[in-house]
């Protein structure tokens, strides 16, 4: 079995590296980085067309069985910064062909409105077994860093997810098409409908997602 770690920005992969790190090669700006015998990690760049990308060469490049989407959030809950999240199922808040007589949020390509998550079970059996604290919710993935605004309260009206972000349904809607098991580990770095500074959380929001990412995924790998 191998699994794929999927990053946005370089900030969240740096904890997971070293000087010994193998850097395996780089391609069209997509680093990828040997953590472990059979875990092979890369920060694909921030939005839903980078993560699609990012997802599509991994895949092709290195075949995993399972790709886990690793970073921060934005929460609808006023939740403590650096609260881990696995998510169970991702939306699209920005897709919309209701012009048309679809509901908003539906992939048409592949008709579905919602990705759910792989080995949910073995995961949270993982998290507990390491006594990791955590919540399950839904995301709502979309390209737009989501500030406290009208359309804000709207995604959470509409589409009632716990966390947004820019890349995670992406990346899932890839792997669905391709046959291949997804996954997510999220860390809270803002809440939505309060004022934050993100830069300034977001070191806080990282500090406990890599140690337990790869732990993570080192249980799923001994299955």
């Amino acid at each position: 079995m191998r699994i794929g770690l999927l990053y946005a920005m370089k900030g969240e992969i740096e904890s997971m590296l070293t000087e010994e790190t193998p850097l395996l090669q780089e391609k069209a700006g997509v680093s990828f980085y040997r953590i472990r015998e059979d875990i092979i990690a890369c920060c694909g760049g921030v939005g839903k067309v980078n993560a699609a990308m990012a997802t599509q060469l991994f895949i092709d490049l290195y075949h995993p069985d399972l790709m886990m989407n690793v970073g921060v959030a934005g929460s609808f809950e006023d939740l403590p910064i650096g609260t881990l999240v696995l998510p169970d199922r991702f939306m699209q808040h920005d897709m919309d062909t209701s012009g048309i007589g679809d509901p908003v949020g539906l992939i048409s390509t592949v008709n579905r409105m919602d990705f759910p998550t792989a080995r949910q079970d073995e995961a949270r059996a993982a998290l507990d077994g390491m006594d990791i604290a955590y919540r399950v919710g839904s995301v709502a993935t979309g390209d737009w860093f989501a500030t406290e605004c009208d359309r804000a309260r709207w995604i959470a009206d509409t589409f009632h997810p716990l966390l947004i972000e820019m890349e995670g349904c992406a990346a899932a809607q890839v792997c669905w098409r391709n046959d291949v098991e997804f996954l997510a580990l999220k860390s809270v770095s803002d809440c939505v409908l309060a004022h934050h500074d993100f830069y300034f959380n977001f070191p806080q929001a990282m500090r406990d997602l890599n140690k337990t990412a790869l732990p993570l995924a080192e249980c799923l790998l001994e299955g």
